[in-house]
This record gives C-alpha cells, structure tokens and sequence, in this order.
C-alpha cells in the first residue's frame, strides 16, 4: 500500500537527470517495464528507468488491455496468469480505478459442434488447473451476449477474464515508482554495456550519459532481442506484428471480451504468415475494440488494408450489427515473440547482472504484475510466488547467439 507516501513528483518533459549509481536499471518504460520498477522501488532498491523515447510510447500504447485466462493452456502460463489475476485485484483497489480495470468476464465462441468439443475439452482442463469457465449452449450463449450471431453453436465463459486501458496503467505504475524513489529518463538510448571481472554488468552506457548498476533488467518488449545483443548477450525474441480497429462510440452493445475458439491456435501458432481470429470488445469510452491478427513482420508498422478488412468481416459474422459500424481508425504494433510461446523471466546464462522480463508476445499487459514480482523475488532472493525454472531464459540458450539480436531486427533499429 502506498496511501501514507508523499504526492508523486510531476514528470519533467525530458524526464529525470540520469544518476551516477542505482541498484537496478529497467530498460524500457512499457508496463512490464513500469511494473518491474514500481516492485524493485517498493522492495527497497534504487531504480532508474530508461527509454529511448518516452513513457508508454512503444508496445503498450497498441494494446488492448488483455488480463486473460481464458486464452492459457494448462502449464506454467495459466499459473503465472492466476498469479497475475490476484495482483491486477489488488492494483486496481490500490490506485483508486485510476487504469479502467474492468472484470467484465470473456466468451470464447464457438462455430460448431466439433469446435464446441475441443472448446469444452479445453475448458475442462482450465479448470482442473483453477479457472473458472461455464459452458453457454446457444441459449445460454445469447443470455450473455444478446447481440451475437445465432448461427453461433454455443461458448465457454470465463468470468476472471479482465481489461485494463493499458497506457492509463502504465503511467499509474511510473507515477508510483517515482513516488517510491525511482529515477525515469526519457531519451536515454541504451548504447554499451560497462562490465567488469568476468564479464559482468557493472554498468550501462548511454545517450545521456553512464549509470553503475548492481543489476540490469531488460524490459524493451519487441526490442529486447536487440537490447540484449546491445549488451553482449543473446536472446531469441523477435517483433510479430499486430492489428487493431477502433470503431465510433456505441452505447453498451457488447457485454464481454468476445473471441473465436481458434484464438487460441493463432496466439501458439509457428506461422510466419498472418494469423487472423476476430477478438472484439465495447471500452467504456463506447468504442469497440476489433482485433486481431498475428505476423512476423520485422519492425514495418505500415497498416495492411487486406488484414484490417478481414478483420472486419469476422467481426461481422460474430456481431451482424458491426457490419453497420462506423471504424474510426486502426493500427499496428509490436509483440515480443519467444520461440516457445514462453515468457522469459530471469537472469541471463551468459551475462551476470542482467535479467531480462520479455517475451510474452500478446500476454504482456496481463502477466505485467506478476512477471514483476518474480524479476523482483529473483534480484532479491525473496522466495518466488511461482515457479521460475519453466521462464528461465537459459532455457532457449542454444536458440540465442549474441549476434543475432533476436532475429527480428532491421537495419538501424536501436534498442531500449
């Protein structure tokens, strides 16, 4: 609780004066980023943040706002999800609603009876791990969403299923590592490292200027492949690129997040090509929230006309009355994708004092607390609240090289 903490400090425009010293530097100011500072700040220790640009200005600014479980197979995932679940509770009771936290609940749908089967087959196995998920027959499923199609063969809800604005909440984060003592520069592109007896971090070197660290998180998101090389070590995390429409306002229409059962498959698919499921959702705003489509893209941001379009059509065929929605605009972002669909939480095999939290591809905004809380039980030698090994990063060692930047990079890409 931070209630007793003295007012935060307004944010200066180029941010704070990077310190000579800090225990831990965070690169990247998203909400993973945001969330590693505030936890590392609350535990006790020095903590300045740094990006390249600004606050809130890469990955979470195109996102949704996902706190999903209903999208997590059974395994280390859905645990870290749950944990991440608890922590949102708490934030959102802590900050006084300053994020939008809303549980609104989520229906996963399905088209027909054979999806149906695997949907329920799924959802058994959910709950034997600890989610609570409710089958809908088309009754039921039309009681929940009275605008949805009827063609629709029945769903699965899931009640935890929540949704954060998710800039809103990466600022509340900052704003409260600042209040803790937290140090936030913005323009400080991360340039070299500075090492000392057998290789490790003593330090980063930076466009303004040079910090000594105990420890180094590398929170970059997308970027993270590149920030690690930047920093002589290997990671194998690379962009995929994502799109999002934004419809006109709209009185309350759509009650929960609302999602095809294949969802599920695009979020673990290997594909390289676009990987499109319709994901819709009202906002309190009234605007409509259509998504979403998956793709190895490198960092080309151009919106495509053709994924935006099919977008829009399975929208249609899940709520007929989109057809006749206004889209007001759309856009594109970055997702940081590991090999096997894991986040990677935990210190790097190779380089001493660096740590990295990335990785979750679209996972991010819900598993930000919890990912958190465990780079922070890890720099600490608190014991953790869930287990590391399955997210170590030294899991995927033999998949790194620390020349190839995570291989999504492009020419003249920097990272941080």
């Amino acid at each position: 609780m931070t209630r007793d903490l003295p007012p935060p400090r307004r944010w200066p425009p180029g941010g704070d004066d990077l310190p000579a010293a800090a225990d831990v530097v965070v690169i990247g100011a998203g909400l993973v980023g945001a969330c590693c500072a505030r936890s590392l700040a609350a535990a006790g220790r020095s903590v300045c943040v740094v990006d390249r640009g600004g606050p809130v200005a890469g990955t979470t600014a195109g996102g949704e706002g996902n706190i999903l479980v209903s999208d997590k197979l059974p395994g280390p995932e859905l645990g870290l999800a749950l944990r991440s679940l608890a922590l949102w509770a708490g934030l959102a009771a802590d900050s006084g609603d300053r994020f939008e936290f809303e549980a609104k609940g989520g229906v996963v749908v399905a088209g027909d009876e054979a999806q149906l089967a695997a949907l329920g087959e799924l959802a058994g196995r959910q709950r034997a791990a600890g989610v609570r998920a409710e089958p809908l027959d088309p009754a039921g499923l039309a009681a929940a969403e009275p605008r949805i199609s009827p063609a629709m063969a029945g769903g699965v809800r899931y009640p935890q299923d929540c949704q954060v604005q998710p800039m809103l909440a990466a600022a509340w984060q900052l704003t409260e590592a600042r209040r803790l003592g937290a140090t936030l520069a913005w323009g400080a592109e991360v340039l070299a490292p500075v090492t000392g007896d057998g290789g490790r971090l003593t330090g980063v070197r930076t466009s303004r200027g040079q910090v000594a660290v105990g420890a180094v998180v590398n929170a970059a998101g997308p970027w993270s492949g590149l920030t690690a090389q930047c920093l002589g070590a290997g990671l194998p995390v690379r962009p995929r690129r994502g799109h999002i429409l934004v419809t006109e306002p709209l009185p309350p229409l759509i009650r929960h997040k609302v999602y095809e059962a294949d969802y599920v498959g695009t979020v673990t698919s290997e594909a390289e090509d676009v990987q499109c499921s319709p994901v819709i959702e009202g906002t309190r705003s009234g605007t409509v929230l259509i998504g979403s489509s998956r793709e190895f893209a490198g960092f080309d941001q151009r919106l495509s006309l053709g994924v935006l379009a099919a977008m829009a059509r399975r929208a249609a065929v899940l709520f007929p009355f989109l057809a006749g929605v206004r889209v007001i605009r759309g856009y594109a972002g970055f997702r940081p994708a590991s090999p096997d669909h894991l986040p990677l939480i935990g210190p790097d095999p190779a380089v001493g004092g660096l740590y990295h939290a990335t990785g979750h591809e679209g996972a991010g905004i819900g598993l930000a607390p919890a990912t958190a809380e465990l780079v922070t039980a890890l720099l600490t030698g608190q014991p953790p609240a869930v287990d590391p090994a399955p997210f170590a990063p030294s899991r995927l060692a033999a998949a790194a090289s620390p020349g190839a930047g995570g291989g999504g990079g492009e020419a003249g890409e920097v990272p941080g």
